[in-house]
């Protein structure tokens, strides 16, 4: 009794492991995810109705008596059961499930977004139809209701690319753009995690996904193509004193570079670190002195000579750019 408990309570507990709609196949918010949690209840149906019958096989078989079943009789069993019958219903999944591996269409005036893999970030392109393209970094919004191809590539190493409710997992290789073509159905803000292993902070490296209406986020991209509010601060002249500018832009403030993430609306995003921490003041300027605690090698060197204060002066500013 106290085993069948216990066997129980880790049935439940990996079921329950699954509840999680923040990041989630089975709690789909995207076309592409619904058509994969529909082919994973099938398999899962169809696993276990074979299993049962195996089970049934097999209490059968222990306890017919000896010379129940002739050596002819059991090898036309071997033939039925494990041979012919399994070919065929692996041909019929096969059959059902290719209609769903069908590449969704993109058309010319769909959104594009150009994801690359850094170590451990996400450098975010919006590339509109019109209008100039728009960068970010480790938060993607997507409209509801239409299609968008992500152009998918590393800078460093092989990351995968993984939104669990948009749909399947691609792989950002580098020297190569792949294309994942979606369509997000349900607004909201989601979960995506890099799903290959590229270093000592690859569990580390995830980001925020918000779903947003048509007009929501045309009024959103509109507001990201302006450059940031200049600010005569003391941060802004520690910014510029520690060499900030040399690794990262700032719309309107520093020249372009690409090195590290793009902080024009920083102060807008939810998160800090790709998705690992709260955007809070301690946490930025925790961050900003020693990135290496947070994240284990990254590549933004540390600030350990700038007092609290000046952290906190440095992230005031950051914070303001929104």
């Amino acid at each position: 009794m106290r085993g069948t408990s216990i066997i129980g309570t880790i049935a439940a507990a990996s079921l329950l492991a699954g509840c999680n709609a923040h990041q989630s196949t089975l709690a789909p918010f995207g076309a592409d995810a619904v058509d994969i949690r529909h082919l994973f209840i099938i398999m899962l149906v169809g696993a276990v109705a074979i299993a049962a019958a195996v089970a049934l096989l097999m209490r059968h078989a222990v306890r017919a008596p000896e010379g129940a079943i002739s050596h002819r009789g059991g090898m036309r069993i071997v033939l039925w059961l494990g041979g012919i019958i399994p070919t065929i219903v692996l041909l019929g999944l096969l059959a059902y499930s290719l209609p769903y591996m069908r590449p969704r269409p993109v058309a010319p005036a769909d959104l594009q977004i150009a994801v690359d893999g850094e170590q451990f970030w996400w450098r975010v392109t919006y590339r509109p139809a019109a209008g100039t393209p728009v960068e970010g970094a480790n938060e993607i919004r997507i409209p509801t209701g239409r299609t968008v191809a992500f152009r998918l590539s590393a800078g460093d190493v092989v990351h995968s690319f993984w939104i669990p409710g948009l749909a399947g997992k691609m792989d950002m290789i580098p020297g190569r753009t792949n294309t994942l073509v979606v369509r997000a159905d349900k607004p909201g803000r989601y979960r995506g995690q890099c799903a290959e292993f590229c270093g000592l902070s690859h569990a580390l490296m995830a980001f925020d996904v918000i779903a947003m209406p048509p007009g929501a986020f045309d009024a959103w991209l509109a507001g990201q193509r302006r450059p940031a509010v200049a600010s005569d601060g003391e941060g802004a002249r520690l910014f510029a004193a520690n060499g900030c500018g040399g690794c990262h832009t700032i719309a309107g403030v520093t020249a372009r570079t690409r090195i590290g993430p793009d902080l024009t609306h920083f102060g807008s995003r939810r998160t800090l670190a790709a998705g690992i921490l709260p955007m809070t003041p301690a946490n930025v300027a925790g961050f900003i002195r020693h990135p290496e605690k947070t994240k284990p090698g990254v590549r933004m060197p540390s600030f350990p000579q700038l007092s609290q204060d000046q952290a906190m002066a440095l992230t005031r500013y950051l914070q303001g750019l929104k």
